[in-house]
């Protein structure tokens, strides 16, 4: 049994994942910005935690890690506002790892996606650009921590099958459905071979816990 953060708590691969941690016996916290998600947010079995990590500080997210064996970050401001996107993608991820450091848990998973990279060609006058920068930086940030991260980058998520097969460092982004992100997620918690690795992936044909073991 390990005790797990989900940032992002009401996004639509956490509610999916939720329900596969408790079932395996997890004790699941879920970070969500509008108190009026809690019932649904429990529904899944996760214990719902209002706490706005756009705004609150890094000593107040080090108490809300506290206690918990990993942090999945898989929150996001959902594009528009540039501001915000760099505000919640970028600053408060780094937070939130500044803050699984403070308190001590090493384990954190970014769900990231599949093009996310210093490269990532998003020309600056697409909408897209904000969001682009802000997790790549998110992402070189958590690389270069001490923490056991993982980098996950799916591909376009689709509201497909959980198939439980994907396709690891396919060579161009194709879709998965977000029933297999979830999936992922869950597996790369309790898979070591994950630990300090950029997992870009598809739905494929390779059953994930292999997949993401190396075999």
């Amino acid at each position: 049994m390990a005790r797990i953060l989900i940032v992002g708590g009401h996004g639509k691969v956490a509610l999916l994942l939720a329900p596969l941690l408790v079932s395996r016996g997890d004790e699941v916290t879920a970070v969500i910005r509008n108190p009026a998600h809690a019932a649904e947010v429990r529904i899944t079995g996760a214990d719902p935690v209002a706490f706005d990590v756009e705004h609150e500080d890094r000593p107040a997210l080090a108490r809300l890690v506290t206690g918990h064996d990993a942090v999945v970050w898989s929150a996001g401001a959902g594009g528009g506002d540039p501001a915000r996107t760099h505000a919640v993608d970028f600053e408060a991820a780094v937070r939130s790892m500044d803050a699984a450091k403070d308190a001590g848990t090493r384990r954190y998973v970014m769900v990231s996606y599949f093009g996310s990279t210093p490269e990532h060609g998003v020309p600056a006058t697409d909408s897209f650009h904000a969001y682009a920068e802000a997790k790549a930086a998110a992402d070189e940030y958590l690389r270069a921590t001490a923490l056991d991260w993982t980098v996950l980058g799916p591909s376009r998520l689709t509201a497909g099958e959980g198939t439980g097969r994907i396709d690891v460092e396919p060579p161009v982004s194709g879709e998965v459905s977000r029933a297999n992100v979830a999936q992922v997620v869950a597996q790369t918690l309790i898979e070591p071979a994950t630990i300090h690795r950029t997992i870009r992936f598809n739905d494929g044909e390779r059953p994930i816990a292999e997949a993401l073991a190396g075999h």
